[in-house]
């Protein structure tokens, strides 16, 4: 697990690619805010959670499996990211900033992405 990053991986590279393209200007894991998000842009007020859908249980994807060994101790830590999740995105909805989390499965359908990111033009 050590060779597990937080930062700069690759679905989040993905989704800044975008941001910019779309002419955002955005920060990067503000840790100011709950749960650091992956990326901020204040002009919004809205913070982007970039989750892969294994580490985070995304719920109905391919991507979110159980590994075969020490069941227990995945289901925990599973268990544990959810409610972590829940918690953060309750604590920065409280401080007055929109939350949206983009999964990792979500990159590949590039439209799709696009129309939920420029969806947040239309929201100031």
């Amino acid at each position: 697990m050590s060779r597990i990053r937080s930062r700069d991986t690759s679905p989040e590279i993905t989704v800044r690619k975008m941001l910019h393209r779309l002419g955002y200007r955005f920060r990067l894991h503000s840790r100011s805010l709950p749960g650091t998000p992956d990326i901020v842009l204040p002009k919004y007020r809205t913070v982007i959670f970039v989750n892969g859908c294994f580490w985070h249980r995304h719920q109905g994807c391919r991507r979110c499996t159980m590994p075969s060994s020490r069941v227990e101790y995945w289901k925990k830590k599973f268990e544990r990211n959810v409610e972590k999740d829940k918690m953060n995105l309750h604590a920065v909805t409280m401080l007055g900033w929109n939350p949206i989390i983009v999964w990792e499965c979500e990159i590949r359908d590039t439209g799709k992405l696009e129309t939920k990111l420029t969806a947040l033009r239309a929201g100031k």
